[in-house]
């Protein structure tokens, strides 16, 4: 029988499904946007619509970060905001730990709580999320196994 995921965990595996979709290589981001259990937005880093992306044609590095791209976070937040839909009080599901202009962006947006399973360098997140009482949780990274529970129904009568 396969083990079924919970939800922290669930949501864990869209974000780095939609990290797939990154077009920087210096890091594949991505994001999940939860309310009530149902995902309103997801976003992965990449360039602004209409623009080269990074993998195509290099990044444009400013002081040590890409400035190609539009953050997973940010990305998501904007979805939900194109699409109508309220993020207060909802849960951001993150690949990584947000950078320090994403932490804001979540908390300024009303982030309730942030769930990853990897750290991010050189980032007040961190003391930005304690100081205005966002919940962060770090969890194992989830498999990256996707499990199929197949039964053989060839020989029953349907």
């Amino acid at each position: 029988m396969v083990k079924r995921p919970n939800w922290d965990q669930y949501f864990l595996k869209l974000a780095m499904l939609a990290s797939e979709r990154a077009t920087c290589p210096r890091m594949h981001c991505g994001c999940i946007l939860v309310k009530n259990k149902n995902v309103i937005a997801t976003g992965y880093n990449g360039s602004i619509p209409g623009d080269d992306h990074c993998e195509d044609v290099g990044c444009l590095v400013v002081d040590n970060h890409c400035v190609r791209t539009v953050h997973a976070e940010m990305n998501a937040l904007v979805q939900a905001a194109k699409r109508g839909h309220a993020v207060d009080g909802a849960i951001a599901y993150i690949t990584n730990m947000p950078c320090t202009t994403c932490a804001k962006a979540l908390i300024t947006a009303g982030i309730k709580r942030v769930v990853i399973f990897s750290e991010y360098h050189d980032t007040l997140a961190t003391q930005f999320f304690a100081k205005v009482g966002v919940q962060i949780d770090k969890i194992e990274m989830p498999s990256k196994e996707i499990t199929y529970d197949i039964k053989d129904y060839s020989s029953a009568r349907l």
